[in-house]
């Protein structure tokens, strides 16, 4: 099967310019911080798969389990010739329990790292030869336009791995709305949600112990230095995460070893020892809280599944 990859030109994928923007913009601030968008790069989506293998890192063998128990239920609410919609293409198990679940009349990724998409949605339609394929590339933290050929009449969003929680509650409200409007009334939403929990717990899956986590959070750096005409040297800094339970979040910096200036072309840029980097927000939601919160944003809850630990849950929205 031929697969074409449309790219919005709205919303292009991170290339040079856009991290250009995005470093210079975030090493003036104060504190410095960059959106976790620019983790993805190909390394850096293939460190996340790797993430996801870590025996501490909970969320996605946990989602995995709920998914394929309620997989039945699912493919129930979404109804007969669907059309899947993945918002972060990816071959990974728990799309293919979707697709055996649903069969649905077509697939529809969507994703910011182009190379990924690319090879992920050929690896589907490889695999799914009855499968109606198509991709997208684009950065779906902003308004989307959803090609109407790869919607049909019943389209199901799916939005794994807890990725809502990298947005503030704000950013969510935001993401959510657009999602409403890209989609058709009666569109269904899956979504995982990570669940409040143990501050061990939470610390323990974003450092695991064999430094994958370390390594997708320097890979950012490392991106830096080879894409941008820059002398920064991702040696000179390490991983941190830890949870802030105030805010309900984890938190991923990247601490300064010493003090040191970071040259980004013609500017320079003085970390003091200590200083961070601030690069990803994972936020932690109670059932309710989600669900009050999807609520403001137009998509009233239909059903929710958990883990018996409590650790995670997937809901399904209706969009109203």
């Amino acid at each position: 099967m031929a697969l074409a990859i449309r790219t919005q030109a709205q919303s292009l994928s991170p290339e040079t310019q856009a991290l250009r923007e995005e470093v210079l913009r975030g090493f003036a601030a104060s504190p410095k911080a960059m959106s976790p968008k620019f983790f993805y790069d190909h390394r850096g989506s293939q460190l996340f798969e790797l993430i996801c293998q870590q025996p501490e890192y909970y969320p996605t063998r946990t989602e995995e389990t709920i998914l394929r128990l309620s997989a039945g239920a699912i493919a129930e609410l979404a109804g007969r010739n669907a059309s899947l919609v993945e918002l972060g293409s990816g071959a990974s198990r728990k799309i293919r329990l979707l697709l055996e679940a649903l069969r649905p009349a077509r697939y529809l990724g969507i994703d910011i790292s182009r190379e990924f998409l690319d090879i992920c949605t050929r690896r589907l339609a490889a695999d799914y030869r009855w499968l109606d394929v198509h991709a997208l590339c684009a950065d779906f933290s902003k308004p989307l336009k959803l090609p109407a050929d790869a919607l049909g009449q019943r389209p199901l969003a799916f939005f794994p791995g807890s990725s809502i929680g990298n947005f503030d509650p704000d950013e969510a409200r935001g993401f959510l709305r657009n999602l409403h409007q890209a989609l058709p009334a009666g569109s269904g939403l899956l979504i995982g949600v990570d669940l409040v929990k143990s501050r061990e717990v939470l610390e323990r899956a974003y450092n695991d112990a064999a430094g994958v986590t370390a390594l997708f959070n320097l890979n950012l750096l490392e991106r830096i230095r080879t894409e941008l005409d820059s002398d920064i040297d991702p040696r000179r800094f390490q991983h941190r995460a830890f949870y802030n339970e105030q805010a309900s979040r984890i938190e991923m910096h990247l601490v300064s070893r010493e003090a040191q200036q970071v040259r980004i072309e013609d500017r320079v840029f003085d970390f003091a020892a200590g200083e961070t980097l601030h690069t990803e927000n994972s936020y932690k939601y109670t059932p309710s809280g989600f669900c009050a919160l999807a609520g403001e944003c137009g998509f009233a809850s239909v059903a929710m599944w958990r883990d018996p630990a409590q650790l995670f849950s997937v809901h399904f929205l209706r969009r109203e």
